[in-house]
This record gives C-alpha cells, sequence and structure tokens, in this order.
C-alpha cells in the first residue's frame, strides 16, 4: 500500500482527509502530540491513545543522543520501544540543532554541533538525518532543513532557503522508498512571500509525498504567520498533505485549517499541563489560581478526559500547590484531549459545511472567558 492523502471533503479553503500510512489511516487535519524523546511527557502510550490521537511525533535531535538510533534499530525501532503501533513523524533535528545544539557550525554538507547534553560533538548531514530516521522506523520521515532565525534579512533568508532546497534534494536520493512510508520536503524562506514560493515550487519539482510549512512560530506573530500561508499554500500539490510545524494555540490551528492546513504539532499543550494551564472550550486557565480552591466543578463541563469525569478544579489546584505529579499528569491528559476534540470539531465542520460558522462559534466561547481573566 502506497502511502498517500484522500480528500474525504472540503469547505472552502479547509479540507478534511484521510492518511493512509504503513502504519494504520489518519483522519486529517490532525494534531500530532508531541513524544520528542519517544514518550509524551507526562503520559502512557495508552493514555496517549486515549485522547483520540492517531499519530504522534518523535525527533531526531533527541533519540540519536539518548538513547541512539542504532539501539532503537536493535530493540525492534520506535513503535515497540514507545508502545506505539500507529504512525509516527519523526522531526530531522534542525529546528532543535539551531536551538539547543552549542557551538553549531554549519556548511554546505550539513552541520556539526555540540550536545547539550554532555558536549559531546555531532555531524548531522542530510543522508545522515534521513539514516537516522529509517533506523528510528519513521513512518513520516523530514528532510534536514535549517530553520531560519527570525528575523532575517532577505539576503539571509535567501541563502538559507536556497540551501535547505539543496539539502532536500540529498534526502529525496538517500530515503529509502518503502510501501506506506513517506518523505516530507519542508518549504523555508521566513516571511518573504516571494521566497516561500520559490521554495515551494523547489520542493515540488523534487516530488515528495507531503509538504511542510517550516521556519514558523519564531516569534512572527499569528498575522504574518497567517500571510505566510497565503503565500505559500497555493503553490502546494493540492493532492498532498500540508503540515504546519510547530504550531501551535487553539486559535493558531483553527486559523490554519480554514487556509488549508492538514496537520499540526506543538508542545504547547503538553508544556502548559505540566505548568497549570488547562485549555477548554471556554478559554485558557490556570489551575494554580485561588479561584479554583473552593471549587466543585470540572476543568471543563464540556470534556470526558478523567481530569474532568473525576476530579474538581479543587482537587487538580491541590495537587499544583502540592507539588503533587499527577497534577502535571491530569492536566496533560485533559490538555490533549482537547486539542483532539477541537480537531474532531473542525473536521466534522468541514465534512457538514459549516466550517466558517463553526470556527466562529468556537472562538465566540474562548472570548467569554477572556471577557473575565484569571486573578
Amino acid at each position: 500500500m502506497s502511502f498517500h492523502w484522500r480528500s474525504d471533503a472540503a469547505d472552502g479553503a479547509a479540507r478534511a482527509g484521510t492518511l493512509h500510512t504503513a502504519h494504520g489511516p489518519v483522519q486529517t487535519p490532525v494534531f500530532m502530540p508531541v513524544g520528542t524523546a519517544g514518550t509524551v511527557k507526562a503520559m502512557t502510550a495508552d493514555a496517549v491513545r486515549a485522547t483520540g490521537a492517531g499519530i504522534v511525533l518523535g525527533n531526531t535531535y533527541h533519540l540519536m543522543l539518548r538513547p541512539g538510533a542504532e539501539r532503537v534499530a536493535r530493540l525492534g525501532g520506535l513503535h515497540k520501544f514507545m508502545d506505539w503501533p500507529g504512525p509516527i513523524l519523526t522531526d530531522s533535528g534542525g529546528f532543535q540543532v539551531m536551538s539547543l545544539g552549542a557551538l553549531r557550525t554549519l556548511d554546505e554538507g550539513g552541520v556539526t554541533f555540540r550536545s547539550h547534553l554532555d558536549g559531546s560533538k555531532h555531524r548531522l548531514t542530510p543522508e545522515r538525518a534521513v539514516e537516522i530516521q529509517d533506523q528510528l522506523d519513521a513512518t513520516i520521515t523530514m528532510v534536514l532543513d535549517e530553520c531560519t532565525p527570525f528575523p532575517a534579512t532577505y539576503d539571509q533568508a535567501e541563502r538559507s532557503m536556497a540551501m535547505s532546497m539543496r539539502w532536500a534534494a540529498r534526502c529525496r536520493t538517500a530515503f529509502r522508498d518503502r510501501d506506506g512510508y513517506a518523505l516530507f520536503g519542508i518549504v523555508q524562506g521566513s516571511v518573504f512571500p516571494d521566497l516561500r514560493a520559490r521554495s515551494a515550487e523547489a520542493l515540488r519539482d523534487i516530488g515528495f509525498e507531503g509538504y511542510a510549512i517550516g521556519g514558523l512560530a519564531v516569534g512572527e506573530g499569528q498575522a504574518a504567520m497567517f500571510d505566510v500561508l497565503a503565500a505559500t499554500l497555493p503553490h502546494l500539490p493540492e493532492e498532498r498533505p500540508r503540515y504546519l510545524m510547530g504550531v501551535g494555540t487553539p486559535d493558531d490551528l483553527v486559523g490554519a485549517v480554514l487556509r488549508g492546513v492538514d496537520m499540526f504539532d506543538c508542545v504547547m499543550p503538553t508544556r502548559a499541563g505540566r505548568t497549570g494551564r488547562a485549555f477548554t472550550s471556554r478559554g485558557v486557565l490556570n489551575m494554580r489560581n485561588a479561584r479554583h480552591v473552593d471549587d466543585a466543578g470540572p476543568i471543563d463541563p464540556d470534556c470526558s478526559c478523567p481530569a474532568c469525569a473525576r476530579h474538581s478544579r479543587a482537587y487538580v489546584h491541590h495537587l499544583f500547590k502540592a507539588s503533587e505529579m499527577l497534577g502535571p499528569m491530569l492536566l496533560t491528559w485533559h490538555n490533549l484531549t482537547y486539542y483532539q476534540s477541537l480537531m474532531r470539531g473542525l473536521r466534522l465542520a468541514i465534512v457538514e459545511g459549516r466550517i466558517e460558522g463553526h470556527a466562529r462559534a468556537v472562538r465566540a466561547r474562548w472570548v467569554e472567558v477572556e471577557a473575565a481573566p484569571e486573578e
């Protein structure tokens, strides 16, 4: 079975579809929980499945450093290693090298860096990045690219984008074709529309099973991000999945789906869960706030996760004040459940041809909470 994306419905630019992969189907639009080091933080694999997630993300940079891609391969691959038989997308590590790797040296061949863990020296090339993801048995492999820093001048962004396109061609050559597996290209070009268009056209000429929009959510702001999507998406093949990397807030997801994006990942719901912030159908709550100390109600009355079905806001508040590890576990479970529910609602609205009204209704409920901010 070849990897492919099938369109199930469209409403304006918004798309509902199904990814067919070697490790099972995935309905889109989809949010992928981030399992950077082979685990979604504070969650068991069963708990992640219970949120409704059908695909997760791993990371080349972190897994190559610890426990090592060769070790994961000897132990049966990442699916077996982390108890996730479904699809896994692995980021190539380009962003982490930029943000975490010390003493980074970039050249045409690749990037040399020192580990943020122990200072050991490593070399990552396009070919090696693809090889590592093959050893991990990633369902979807990402090309190695340079995540252009923001802000960047036009000339800086152009040079960075051009090198990423040359690296993408090398990744395509290095990739081992297998039924149901895919290699995604990554569009770069910072906030410059013509560079984004050139990057997208270059990737189309190379040919990939899917196309990602990278280099965003790095400080440019939502309006600029949406402008980049407007400049990029028309240049991507309609019959291939579109993945917006590292994004974002619920409002980011709604806006990007309306513009035609199919796939997302972000650490936001899990990181927020560990720090006491709850995403809900009525807005964002800070569960550390004293207003919850006597509240017997659920975090979100529209949610059926264990935190909402079995516990009160007062209990979750207590867990965080007492520094009990169950607090971050329950709130992470809740946040991921909310994100999956949000995506299911968007998909259903697309299928039923009411996405614009649905998006307005979702956002209107958030406004109600924002009008009464946390104390």
